[in-house]
């Protein structure tokens, strides 16, 4: 049993803790997470805000997945490729920062790490974005529909004998899945 005293820095400190806490709870469903929580953090709210980053990269993939034009699926890998501030230029500086990083720690292994780190930028990354390019380029070029996909109107002729099974909605989009489960660490036998 809590003491009158207890119960009230409890409750002071729900009370001062409880905007936060609210507030990741919105954060996290926003995200697309299922969060069970105490009543007192329970909030049918959602804030705006930003995709982590990895699950904004992954929006490119989706808008590919369901794009019904060469254009829409270029204008996706136009983001992936751009030359300034695309996620392919940003991965390259990450590359570059992090075997700058390297060079200096002092380790006999740390010149090699760079070296690796400055081929992956300068060799690998860069041939991954021309080939993207020129896939990228040649999609612009096409202004062609998908074959395969098309824009659903929700409109079946009546004349159908299964409506259900001609709609050519694409599929409805994915969830950000739950992260796993925690693990209890231990010695193993």
């Amino acid at each position: 049993m809590h003491s009158p005293a207890s119960t009230r820095r409890r409750t002071s400190w729900l009370s001062r803790r409880s905007p936060a806490g609210t507030a990741a709870v919105a954060r996290l469903r926003t995200a697309g997470y299922h969060v069970d929580c105490d009543a007192g953090f329970d909030t049918d709210a959602r804030t705006v805000s930003y995709l982590p980053l990895g699950a904004s990269v992954a929006q490119l993939a989706e808008r590919i997945r369901t794009a019904t034009t060469t254009d829409e699926a270029a204008d996706a890998l136009t983001e992936l490729t751009a030359a300034h501030d695309g996620v392919l230029a940003a991965l390259g500086d990450i590359l570059t920062a992090t075997a700058e990083f390297h060079e200096g720690l002092g380790e006999a292994a740390d010149p090699h790490i760079a070296r690796r780190l400055r081929y992956l930028a300068d060799e690998l990354l860069r041939s991954v974005r021309t080939d993207l390019c020129d896939t990228r380029n040649a999609l612009a070029d096409r202004h062609a529909p998908h074959p395969g996909r098309s824009t659903c109107t929700e409109q079946v002729p009546a004349t159908e004998r299964e409506r259900s099974a001609v709609c050519a909605c694409p599929p409805p989009p994915r969830t950000v899945a739950a992260p796993p489960p925690a693990v209890a660490t231990g010695l193993r036998r």
